[in-house]
């Protein structure tokens, strides 16, 4: 079996195999003509079931056959202009070459002797996002899986800045809009079921820095402490961003600590023409970003920054096999000191390829060019009788509703939305997401594909109408 290891004796080995699968791959892109085939769970995990995975093919093209069957056909691509749901980008070449090439090295970014210029690449890279942000001489950070977890390191140093033992006192602040990370963090730190309160948004789905402010005076007259204030840059279902300096005056003022959650949102750093949207992030005291998300890069990529490096010691343990004291003295640079992960890929090397390929403004014209489909998108809907559109985006979500001229009842309006969402999925024709406002079912087109035109929403639109209709016809021949 050491035929199978990737050494100097496997290389022309390595590069038939990769390239066989790299051309099935290309044809698969090539050749799909729907996001899904809308295949179901009954249907496939009966042929995944059915493999004997202690009887290996021996063949990597018959592997690939099989891989076509249980994956590959069946796949959500991305990259199809009619994939409109979530979070998920299609990836720039640049990327996926960095990603080839960081798979096979290997190299793990715990420690300066398993990775060398891995390290220095990937410092350089928090160094480029910090300066972008504007975070100041003394900033640091660390490439993550996500943004749940960059969510969570930040709190965690919030926590720790916070000094103070009693757990039950601490606060944290965040919008109604916020992710649903932060509270999974505070469980997850220990903090108790009450610490994370709630701060409701105005109409445009941005965060009531006047409740805030409220909120964290109440919070100083019951003897609480403020732990921290999440700013959110970019919301998962609207793409809203927080009155950003509002909200660090506040902190300031609170001595809370300022978390900016820009996993969506950091896109920003690079436009030419929507920098100004992120004005007041610069005095945070972290930040999120996910260059999986708007900066098209394939997942994960990830990272947290931080205004003052000395806080990331809160993530700091030495273990003589791997980080001893000894190394800080030494000036080796071992990441693992700033990071929870232990082992961790090299998934700064994606981002590194696509700024020396493609240029920070390569990135910037392409989550510009979602923007402006997310404005035409929203006239499309405003002009639109059978939608009604929730707010006007500022990055590259919509959020809708089908309303029905002939029906009144917000519960069956409710019922033919969801309907046209597992409808629409079960076609594989397009995919949409779907969430709740006020309590009410929407629909979302998630904008991040600069290949997606407005006759693609104006088309999805169609199908999402017709098959709401198809189900309150139906509905209404039942109720007869």
């Amino acid at each position: 079996m050491r035929s199978h290891l990737l050494n100097d004796t496997t290389a022309e080995q390595y590069r038939r195999s990769v390239t066989e699968g790299v051309e099935r791959v290309a044809a698969k892109l090539a050749t799909t003509d729907r996001p899904f085939t809308g295949v179901t769970v009954d249907d496939l995990a009966p042929r995944i079931e059915q493999i004997d995975l202690d009887r290996p093919l021996h063949d990597t093209a018959a592997a690939l056959d099989e891989l076509e069957e249980v994956y590959l056909r069946d796949a959500v691509y991305f990259h199809h202009p009619r994939y409109l749901a979530h979070l998920n980008c299609p990836v720039v070449i640049p990327a996926v070459l960095g990603e080839a090439i960081l798979s096979a090295v290997n190299s793990s970014l715990d420690t300066w002797d398993q990775s060398a210029g891995g390290t220095l690449i990937e410092r350089r890279l928090i160094d480029w996002t910090t300066e972008r942000i504007g975070l100041g001489p003394a900033a640091d950070g660390v490439f993550t899986s996500g943004g749940t977890q960059s969510n969570l390191q930040a709190l965690l140093l919030a926590r720790e800045e916070a000094k103070t033992k009693d757990l039950g006192t601490l606060r944290v602040f965040a919008s109604e809009a916020s992710h649903f990370s932060v509270k999974k963090s505070a469980k997850l730190l220990g903090l108790g079921p009450d610490a994370v309160v709630v701060i409701p948004v105005d109409h445009d789905q941005r965060m009531q820095t006047v409740a805030l402010a409220h909120e964290l005076e109440r919070c100083a007259r019951d003897g609480l402490v403020p732990m921290a204030v999440v700013a959110t840059a970019g919301t998962t279902d609207f793409g809203s961003i927080d009155p950003l300096p509002e909200i660090a005056e506040l902190c300031g003022q609170s001595g809370a600590w300022m978390h900016v959650d820009a996993a969506y949102g950091c896109g920003l750093l690079t436009s030419r023409t929507r920098r100004a949207l992120l004005d007041g992030i610069e005095r945070a005291d972290s930040v999120t970003v996910d260059y999986h998300k708007s900066f098209f890069q394939p997942v994960s990529s990830s990272a947290v920054l931080v205004r003052d490096a000395a806080t990331l010691r809160h993530a700091t343990y030495h273990a003589e096999y791997l980080n001893p004291r000894r190394m800080v003295q030494e000036r080796i640079p071992n990441q693992v000191d700033k990071s929870l992960q232990t082992t961790r890929r090299f998934d700064a090397l994606k981002l590194w390829m696509t700024l020396r390929v493609m240029g920070a403004d390569g990135i910037g014209q392409l989550f510009d060019e979602v923007c402006d489909l997310a404005a035409e998108g929203f006239d499309l809907l405003a002009a639109d009788p059978r939608y009604d559109v929730v707010v006007e985006p500022t990055l590259s979500t919509l959020v809708f509703r089908y309303i029905p001229a002939a029906v009144t009842d917000p519960a069956e309006i409710d019922r033919a939305n969801l309907h046209a969402r597992k409808a629409l999925f079960a076609s594989g024709a397009a995919i949409v997401a779907g969430t709740k406002v006020n309590g009410r079912h929407y629909l979302k087109f998630t904008l991040l594909n600069p290949e997606t035109k407005a006759s693609d929403i104006a088309a999805v639109l169609d199908l999402i109408a017709g098959h709401a209709e198809q189900y309150l016809g139906e509905s209404l021949d039942r109720a007869c």
